[in-house]
């Protein structure tokens, strides 16, 4: 017996086969030359493992939303959903991908279609990192809301980015950052101060008062 056939021999005696050729995949992802690009391994896995994230800017019009539910219907899922395992949730948290992903959800003929599953990508990243990811892929594609942008640059801030680094993460000038901040309402935090470009987040102010007491 050749190794295709014992391959189809164990499939059909597994009792999950969906996590069976997860474990295939995996295998011949880890013997892959091409294995640091996410897309190499694609897992199938229950959609109720999956979870949107609480950052997401994009947002799409309703009647792309039912030409995005046309599309799966007549063509199938062409692209996984790009996620990041959260061990404490033990849940697929979405960097790209949630309007597949609800559109799989809500529509319970596309979800019998892949039997409950809903395939995905992993990418192993800390969150100001997924959170740049998942702009990238917005702005890749041309939408994004100014108001969930501005959102996500102000925690990106916050948990220490520089200016400069989000700048070169995500692919905006230093205006336009600017107009990012002032969305957030930092601005008011500063009512009394002429309008400049050195605004800094709690965490930014909180590293510059431990540097002035060293230096």
């Amino acid at each position: 017996m050749n190794l295709l056939d014992q391959i189809r021999k164990a499939h059909t005696a597994a009792p999950d086969k969906a996590a069976f050729l997860n474990d295939v995949r995996a295998l011949l992802h880890d013997l892959s030359p091409n294995k640091h690009n996410p897309v190499d391994l694609v897992r199938w896995v229950p959609i109720d493992q999956v979870q949107a994230n609480d950052y997401n800017p994009n947002a799409v019009a309703k009647n792309e939303m039912r030409l995005l539910y046309v599309s799966i219907a007549h063509d199938g899922l062409t692209q996984p959903v790009v996620t990041v395992w959260d061990p404490a949730l033990h849940k697929y948290v979405i960097v790209d991908g949630f309007h597949r992903y609800s559109t799989l959800r809500l529509n319970a003929d596309l979800l019998a279609k892949n039997a409950g599953l809903i395939p995905v990508v992993v990418l192993d990243k800390p969150i100001n990192d997924r959170m740049a990811s998942t702009v990238r892929h917005n702005r890749a594609r041309g939408k994004h809301s100014v108001a969930g942008m501005a959102s996500m640059v102000f925690q990106m801030l916050d948990n220490g980015w520089t200016d400069e680094a989000i700048c070169q993460e995500i692919g905006v000038e230093a205006d336009e950052l600017i107009r990012l901040k002032h969305v957030t309402g930092f601005s008011k935090l500063f009512e009394n101060v002429d309008y400049r470009r050195s605004w800094e987040t709690k965490q930014q102010i909180k590293l510059r008062r431990e540097h002035q007491r060293t230096a």
